[in-house]
């Protein structure tokens, strides 16, 4: 089809984000934190009845297996003090990791939308960790598997497709959040990435919910798509281009509208309707 986006866009209200999405957007975003600070609260638990045992703060550096807390913590007084600084520390650490949260989300659902459609059509593939770098076999209880991972991998109509987050291309060394490449995983390496020819589609996702930064997020995808169009004309090829986002204003949802009639853009979806990232989805795995 040559205009994939008819499928589940009839005008640029559809892409508009609901209040009722914004409200869930939030609520999901609630659990995400809860769950990413949960292991920091057990460990403080754990730290605190530790540090008990001790009746002076001279002896806690007797006590084994705390003492990666002490040296996050160095020159505390006592037990209340040290389990405080702790959280303090690991608040830190969280706090950074909560920055791209939305990012991690859209690539999250994304990621169980596509494994969904895979099981559905029978495919079999493989996925990519995100922290050892290695292609497995997509197990059959795959439940939170899109936690730690990166990339997976299929046949469509006797190819093989791959696709990799988060990736600077280096021909024109800008990252891009989803690659889709025309090769298998076994093959795809450091020389792959820098081959044009073998990407088909590159994609921008924008999971964060806020309306207030709507504006902000889109311009930095309307950039990184500038960017890809400019890089891949210069070796006189076109891939398919498209963009998912959670908060979608009506100013922007005119504009991705408008670049999509133009075919600037090949595909948009709102990442917090299930029905456009089903449509997208099927699309994506088909190409």
């Amino acid at each position: 089809m040559s205009k994939p986006f008819l499928v589940h866009l009839k005008s640029a209200a559809d892409l508009e984000t609901t209040n009722e999405a914004v409200r869930a957007g939030f609520a999901a975003l609630a659990v995400e934190n809860h769950r990413r600070a949960t292991p920091y609260v057990d460990q403080a638990r754990a730290l605190k009845y530790a540090a008990s045992q001790a009746k002076h703060p001279v002896e806690l550096s007797e006590i084994p297996g705390i003492q990666s807390a002490l040296l996050a913590v160095s020159g505390v007084n006592f037990v209340e003090e040290l389990v405080f600084r702790f959280l303090l520390t690991r608040g830190d650490t969280l706090g950074g990791s909560m920055r791209n949260i939305g990012g991690f989300m859209a690539q999250k659902k994304l990621t169980r939308s596509i494994i969904a459609h895979l099981r559905l059509a029978g495919k079999t593939c493989k996925w990519l960790h995100s922290e050892s770098n290695a292609w497995s076999d997509l197990p059959e209880d795959d439940a939170d598997i899109e936690l730690h991972l990166r990339g997976l991998c299929w046949e469509s109509r006797g190819k093989s497709r791959t696709v990799v987050y988060n990736l600077t291309v280096p021909f024109f060394r800008n990252n891009v959040d989803l690659c889709l490449f025309d090769c298998r995983a076994e093959d795809l390496d450091r020389e792959k990435y820098k081959e044009p020819g073998l990407y088909i589609a590159l994609g921008e996702l924008k999971g964060g919910i806020d309306p207030a930064g709507a504006d902000e997020h889109w311009k930095t995808a309307r950039t990184a798509l500038d960017r890809i169009h400019k890089a891949f004309a210069k070796h006189k090829l076109k891939p398919h281009t498209f963009f998912i986002g959670a908060a979608i204003e009506p100013k922007m949802a005119s504009e991705i509208w408008s670049l999509l009639k133009r075919g600037v853009l090949e595909n948009a979806a709102n990442l917090t309707d299930e029905d456009q990232i089903a449509s997208i989805t099927r699309w994506l795995c088909g190409l």
